[in-house]
């Protein structure tokens, strides 16, 4: 470990948080980055006598640990566990709360492959769901099933509709019913929204997206609020109740572990995210200010307009309103071709790089939900707005949506398409 671990970086700045906590000069040489301890074992003076707690690298490596004190202080939580994957950390957090037989409660536009991992892998070993409108606090509380809803699992802002969830508000139905509440943080980030100063139990990341940042990465992350306790009347896998022991024993016993490179990676991305976002979400507004005045675009999807239906709760609850946009342009085949005629914005997956992207999530990110009450809407087009020359990007998707059929934008037109309507198709 290094010298950090003395210093209590709890009152600092974020910025300041994200580039010192878990990262004081390493103690033998000075350097200023935490090493990559590339190695699987470490050698013990004499039976049991380990060097600060290191035995083997899945049970603990000290470049994931740096990372995972970083995470922590980033979010304000208790205690961070890094994974091999955001899927590999949904999953071992949802087994630490939940036992066959239990319920969860989900938004019925969650990521597709969180809903995939609950129904398709969880509900064979009898986990049950109810999607909901999370939007709504009162939908919330009325799909809680009393003795078996374990866990309740929010998206704010949701993929890829951008909804907001009022974190606060269901906050208080989950305590109030025993539940836990996870709130999956990946598009605000910990810079622009900290669920568990709001209420929730645990937080949830790809830090493949914006913590890491830069599209070289895939990791994940569970951080735990310090006094977390499992779901009422559950007992972890070490006897005790607290959320971060049963996570840490299932991050050790399950072994989908960050490796040492991938950790390094992501602890170099988190310390830039600030500035990263300043300009993903300046981008972010730009564009989406250019695709209310084209007259192509039926619906524009962002939470930093006054007229979407979360902003009030997104302003009171978030610092800024991210980097991502959607936009809908009334057809699928007039939406799959803007996809494929940009030449800035690249046609892939993921998101939060500094690179922007482009994708139909019908056909990509959320083919695994076509024909269930998470279906998305087949003329969606998803941005993940980078951090180039935002004139650039402008030019790019008007050229695209020129080549798609669309027309091009009027200017000074005004138009001032209503945003975030029409959440399911």
């Amino acid at each position: 470990m290094t010298s950090s671990d003395a210093h209590d970086w709890s009152t600092a700045g974020f910025s300041t948080r994200a580039i010192h906590a878990g990262q004081a000069p390493e103690a033998r040489t000075g350097a200023v980055v935490p090493p990559i301890h590339q190695v699987s074992t470490y050698k013990q003076d004499g039976v049991g006598g380990l060097r600060d707690g290191y035995e083997y690298s899945r049970s603990g490596n000290p470049t994931r640990h740096a990372l995972e004190e970083a995470l922590a202080a980033a979010e304000g939580g208790a205690a961070a566990f890094a994974f091999a994957s955001g899927l590999a950390a949904e999953d071992a957090l949802l087994r630490a709360v939940l036992r066959p037989g239990d319920h969860v409660v989900i938004g019925n536009d969650v990521y597709g492959g969180t809903y995939r991992l609950i129904a398709r892998v969880l509900g064979p070993w009898g986990i049950d769901h109810t999607p909901v409108d999370m939007l709504d606090p009162d939908a919330v509380l009325a799909a809680i099933q009393p003795g078996r809803t374990r866990a309740i699992w929010a998206e704010t802002p949701t993929n890829p509709l951008l909804g907001i969830a009022d974190v606060e508000a269901i906050a208080v139905h989950a305590r109030s019913t025993g539940a836990v509440l996870v709130v999956d943080n990946t598009f605000a980030t910990p810079y622009l929204q900290q669920p568990l100063a709001l209420g929730a139990d645990a937080v949830v990341h790809s830090t493949t997206k914006y913590i890491g940042g830069h599209s070289d990465v895939v990791g994940g992350a569970v951080v735990v609020a310090d006094g977390a306790q499992l779901p009422a009347g559950l007992d972890g896998p070490t006897g005790t109740t607290a959320l971060r022991d049963a996570v840490g024993f299932l991050q050790n016993a399950s072994g989908a572990v960050a490796g040492p490179f991938d950790a390094w990676l992501t602890l170099r991305g988190l310390k830039t995210l600030a500035v990263r976002m300043d300009r993903h979400q300046s981008n972010a507004e730009r564009v989406t200010r250019f695709l209310l005045d084209h007259p192509g675009v039926t619906h524009v999807l962002y939470p930093g307009l006054p007229d979407h239906p979360g902003h009030d709760v997104a302003a009171r609850q978030m610092t800024g309103f991210g980097g991502m946009v959607a936009f809908r342009t009334g057809d699928a085949e007039s939406a799959v071709a803007v996809c494929g005629h940009t030449r800035v914005f690249t046609l892939a997956e993921s998101l939060g790089g500094v690179e922007s992207l482009i994708e139909h999530p019908g056909r990509m990110t959320h083919a695994s939900v076509a024909a269930t009450a998470l279906e998305v809407p087949d003329d969606l087009v998803r941005l993940s707005v980078g951090i180039e020359d935002v004139d650039d990007l402008l030019a790019d998707l008007a050229q695209a949506l020129d080549a798609a059929g669309l027309g091009r934008v009027a200017t000074g037109a005004g138009r001032g398409h209503a945003a975030g309507e029409d959440h399911q198709s």
